[in-house]
């Protein structure tokens, strides 16, 4: 698999890859948005011990689109990823790839970085926040304009503010949403209805034997 994976990168990253060996793997436990699928860290040596390189296989699927594209020949749902991510991106991860498995699971692969930064939006000043909020948007509307119709997306939205103040009146409404859910599921926890266990001892979700959500460390023992 993971001489398959390599033949999919650009060639001067598959010479780089000739130089490392998998040494191991292990599974990973990935996040609410990829529940229920399978990830793998993929630990690689090169020259020696302290030449490693770490890649993260997470399971693609197909796409929920799909059943209305229309599509003759489908595309294979790791590349199918890929390629959305290499047309949407200025600069992809050097290491983007995909595999398919022998079982028929369809996987993407990329570096495991431990560099990743999120700024604490609680201590911006506002300034800074609307700074943040354009450089985001500017992000977003960079990879619409390259993996769609500049001209048709440019002449949809026009030169008035009306489709801003669409996506503004959303995007505050999902805020006083989320704030909503926050507060029912800590009343829960308050009132004894959703177990709340410690974080250290490792977070999980079961059903006890009334019907309640658990969260926390009677998850790891149930197996939920």
């Amino acid at each position: 698999m993971f001489d398959d994976y390599k033949e999919t990168l650009l060639v001067d990253r598959q010479e780089l890859l000739h130089r490392y060996t998998v040494v191991d793997v292990g599974h990973k436990v990935v996040g609410v948005g990829s529940v229920g699928l399978l990830a793998f860290v993929v630990l690689l040596q090169g020259r020696d011990v302290n030449d490693l390189l770490v890649l993260l296989a997470k399971q693609a699927v197909r796409s929920v689109l799909a059943p209305f594209t229309g599509l003759a020949v489908p595309t294979p749902p790791g590349r199918r990823v890929v390629t959305g991510q290499r047309v949407m991106q200025a600069a992809s991860d050097a290491f983007l790839g995909w595999v398919d498995g022998p079982s028929g699971r369809s996987f993407y692969v990329r570096q495991l970085r431990d560099m990743k930064w999120s700024p604490d939006l609680t201590k911006m000043s506002s300034r800074a926040f609307r700074a943040y909020a354009a450089l985001c948007g500017t992000a977003l509307a960079r990879a619409h304009a390259r993996s769609g119709d500049a001209i048709a997306i440019s002449s949809y939205l026009g030169s008035s503010t009306r489709f801003a103040e669409s996506v503004t009146h959303f995007a505050v409404s999902y805020a006083h949403q989320n704030r909503s859910d926050f507060r029912a599921f800590t009343d829960a926890i308050a009132c004894g209805r959703i177990t709340a266990g410690d974080e250290a001892e490792g977070l999980g979700l079961s059903i006890d034997a009334k019907g309640n959500v658990v969260l926390g460390s009677a998850a790891q023992s149930s197996g939920g």
